[in-house]
Parts: C-alpha cells; sequence; structure tokens
C-alpha cells in the first residue's frame, strides 16, 4: 500500500513538474480605475484613475485550453469622498493607496485568440496617504491586508502579446470601520514570453 501511495505521489510530481517547465512568464501594465463601495461614506465615493505593472506566469494544466495564473502586481488604487461634518463645512478626502497584489487565476481559452479567467486576489498595502483641504497625511486608517475575487477577459495575440480587462472586487472593508470595499477595473497590455 505505501509502495502504491508512493509511486501515485511520484507519478503526480512527475507530471506537474512537466507542466511547470513548459510553463510562460510575462510583464503586463494598464490603467485602473478603482473606487469603493458606498458603506458608511455618506456621498458616494468618486473613483481614482491610476495604474499598473506586474509579473506573470502561466502554468497549462491542459495545454490551450486550460492554465493557472499567478501573478505579482503593483497596483495604485483609491478614490475620493465628500465629508459633510455636523458642525462646519464640506471637505473632499482623497484616499491614496497602493498595494502588492498577488492574484491566481484560472485561465479557460475559448479558442485560439480569447480567455477568461477567474480567481481569489491577495494584496498587502505598501502605501497610504490621504489628503483633505491641502492637509496631507499617512494615517493607518486603511486596513493592511486586501482579500478579493477577480474575474477578466484576454484577447491573445501572436507574438506572445495580449490585451487584459478585469474586475475585482474585495471582500472586506478597506477603510476601518467603514464597511466599503474596493472595486477596481483595470485595463490594459502585457507580453508572454
Amino acid at each position: 500500500m505505501k509502495l502504491i501511495k508512493k509511486l501515485t505521489l511520484g507519478a503526480f510530481l512527475f507530471a506537474f513538474a512537466g507542466n511547470v517547465s513548459a510553463q510562460d512568464f510575462g510583464i503586463k501594465g494598464g490603467l485602473n480605475y478603482s473606487t469603493v463601495s458606498k458603506g458608511k461614506f455618506e456621498e458616494g465615493p468618486d473613483p481614482r484613475t491610476s495604474f499598473h505593472i506586474g509579473f506573470l506566469g502561466e502554468i497549462p494544466i491542459v495545454p490551450k485550453v486550460f492554465a493557472i495564473q499567478p501573478e505579482i502586481v503593483y497596483s495604485r488604487q483609491g478614490f475620493e469622498t465628500l465629508v459633510k461634518p455636523i458642525v462646519g463645512s464640506n471637505y473632499k478626502v482623497t484616499y491614496q493607496i497602493d498595494y502588492v497584489n498577488v492574484p491566481v487565476m484560472a485561465k479557460l481559452y475559448l479558442g485560439r485568440f480569447i480567455s477568461i479567467e477567474a480567481g481569489p486576489q491577495f494584496g498587502l498595502k505598501v502605501s497610504e496617504k490621504t489628503e483633505s483641504d491641502n492637509n496631507s497625511s499617512d494615517e493607518n486608517n486603511v486596513n493592511n491586508f486586501d482579500t478579493a475575487i477577480a474575474a477578466g477577459l484576454s484577447f491573445n495575440f501572436p507574438g506572445g502579446v495580449f490585451l487584459t480587462g478585469r474586475f475585482t472586487q474585495s471582500l472586506n472593508e478597506v477603510v476601518k470601520d467603514s464597511d466599503s470595499k474596493n472595486m477596481v477595473f483595470q485595463a490594459g497590455i502585457g507580453f508572454k514570453m
């Protein structure tokens, strides 16, 4: 029985190692259009436009049909909101939040040129800046970790070039005690080698 388990494990590792050695690597970058769900913000948050850039690997599970695509992406996100205090004038607050995100996408090819992808994303906040009426601060009221679900569509061209669009929705709140969640649309271009 132990021999069968060892042989099965060995065969699985050998098969997986073959797939890992056949993987593609690439780079990607593009625009972010980010905001948050309303949560406890009285006025609906306004979006922030910025950028993302990162690296990816594509591990074929069933070649040209299904793959796993882990990524490491630097993503500039954030939003603006209007604060209406009980006493005093209304003022705008801008949150600039930078993350290192690690999405792990399941990728399904729908023919030669189109693929759809979906999976979890784990983010680590690396920078936070809050600006308000000419005052800026590096307050620590944004959560350090972000867990999200992502889904997207890619158009793949000969030579390794691809265009991609993706939407990401956080599962946990962004600003502490606000019940607001990140919502990010990304449009980009990349190259796989």
